[in-house]
């Protein structure tokens, strides 16, 4: 049978591995004590009745001891779970704690009221943004450092490499034997041969060309020669009366000689622009002319 005051004054006078001894007096690290006091009535193991308050992950319980349950060590405590809002959990505690000792209904409340101080700086803390000192090892550093080493070597290694590589594919040593990835090499390749006609697009000078000047005076001769031979056929037919058979033979011949230089004009023209394509058949102007028999003319002029 449990007797709660040899338990204590076994665990106060002889030894308790909870029990610890600082210069401000006797504190106790048992998580399930009230309190935090090593005393007789704050002591979880020399009380049969015994009531706290416990934190499991921001959740609050109420942790109850009876002496009924004490030859069942795996259902010793009997927890309940508080709410978050506290006037309610306070409510809880008063209705489970309802006949056991006031003392221990009092410290039951003042640790749920502590806890939830706590829990409250704790949010605020948490919202605040502070800087966080971190410590690093002196071997970690040093590690670090070797590694870093290690790696720039490694790096200049496979530049050195690679550049040799793209030399010797350069300068053809290997041919078509291997079958290597030519992706770089390309690259590479392309790279000079764009910075090669940069270059060579700063050092060219401006091109000088020449060009034909008398294409436009040419084609004002033609329209020219169109409009008078325009102008030939308006007076001929004004002036129809008076006019003679040599007349009419003569302005023919004057405008067949016309389009024949015409038509060497324009085919000059042709070669120089295009010397391979062929002459294209120039539109001819039509000229009528009227003839009348001689007596007819005779009778209109008598």
């Amino acid at each position: 049978m449990q007797h709660d005051e040899v338990i204590w004054q076994v665990i106060r006078h002889k030894h308790c591995s909870f029990m610890a001894k600082i210069e401000t007096g006797k504190f106790c690290r048992n998580p399930y004590n009230v309190t935090g006091i090593c005393n007789r009535s704050s002591c979880p193991l020399a009380n049969s009745r015994y009531a706290t308050i416990r934190d499991h992950d921001g959740v609050f319980y109420l942790y109850m001891k009876t002496i009924e349950r004490a030859h069942q060590p795996n259902q010793l405590w009997e927890r309940v779970k508080l709410p978050r809002n506290y006037e309610k959990a306070l409510e809880i505690i008063d209705k489970h704690l309802m006949y056991w000792p006031k003392f221990l209904v009092h410290k039951t409340k003042q640790r749920l009221t502590k806890m939830t101080q706590m829990r409250i700086r704790m949010r605020k803390l948490a919202l605040k943004t502070r800087e966080k000192i971190m410590t690093t090892p002196r071997k970690e550093k040093k590690r670090e450092a070797r590694r870093e080493e290690k790696a720039e070597k490694a790096a200049v290694l496979d530049k050195s490499i690679e550049k040799e590589l793209l030399e010797r594919l350069k300068r053809g040593v290997y041919g078509d034997i291997y079958n290597y990835p030519a992706d770089k090499y390309n690259e590479i390749l392309d790279k000079e041969q764009l910075a090669a006609s940069d270059i060579e697009d700063d050092e060219e000078e401006a091109e000088i060309e020449y060009v034909e000047g008398y294409d436009d005076l040419e084609e004002e001769e033609d329209m020219e020669d169109f409009s008078g031979l325009a102008i030939n056929k308006s007076s001929a037919d004004d002036n129809d009366v008076g006019m003679d058979d040599d007349d009419d033979e003569e302005t023919v011949a004057v405008d067949h000689k016309r389009m024949r230089r015409e038509s060497s004009l324009a085919l000059r023209k042709l070669e120089k622009d295009d010397p391979g394509a062929k002459p294209k058949k120039k539109a001819r102007v039509l000229v009528e002319v009227e003839r009348e028999d001689a007596d007819e003319r005779q009778k209109a002029v008598h």
